[in-house]
């Protein structure tokens, strides 16, 4: 599995020289051969991966953020990456935990993956994220989990990147900016 997990980022074409540098970074720790699954809560080892998975709505241009009890922010939906799991079946498990949704890929790889100290009521560790685009529909009725979000809500594209960037995950605006550049040039693999 970890070979495929570092196929898997070595494949994500960086967006700016932030991403570019936390890939490189990203590639030498699991070639280190370092423990990358999270194997205790809440943060052992100190530096593990998580799935995110953007929940977006193409046709209405929305994306759905959830305001997360632990970091005290507006995410992305996800979760950690179990021990031996793909990220992409984690972002699945967490969509039908989360939410109660079947997760459909708009892509079948992550389209970024960020490093982030985290920050809220579990702070001071490193999560590496994987960025996973997942089909929603902004008018469908919204279950989610109460223990983990105070409320879950539908954003325009407009409306996210307007946000003050210290009420989301640090790289919500960078990731905005590379899914719009992704859907305007109608990249491959998209459904």
């Amino acid at each position: 599995m970890r070979q495929q997990i570092h196929d898997l980022i070595l494949s994500i074409e960086p967006w700016d020289d932030l991403e570019a540098l936390q890939r490189a970074d990203t590639l030498k720790w699991i070639r280190s051969g370092a423990e990358i699954f999270r194997t205790q809560k809440p943060a052992t080892p100190p530096k593990h991966l998580v799935a995110y998975f953007v929940v977006a709505d193409p046709v209405r241009h929305r994306v759905l953020l959830v305001d997360h009890v632990k970091a005290q922010k507006w995410l992305p939906t996800g979760g950690h990456v179990d021990p031996g799991e793909h990220p992409r079946a984690a972002a699945a498990r967490e969509a039908q935990e989360e939410l109660q949704l079947k997760a459909e890929f708009l892509y079948p790889d992550p389209l970024m993956v960020t490093q982030t100290l985290t920050v809220g009521l579990t702070a001071g560790h490193t999560d590496v994220s994987l960025w996973f685009v997942v089909k929603g529909d902004a008018r469908a009725a919204l279950k989610y989990d109460a223990h983990e979000f105070k409320s879950v809500r539908w954003f325009g594209y407009d409306e996210v990147l307007a946000m003050d960037i210290e009420r989301l995950d640090p790289h919500m605006h960078r990731f905005m900016g590379k899914w719009g550049s992704w859907v305007a040039e109608g990249v491959k693999g998209m459904r």
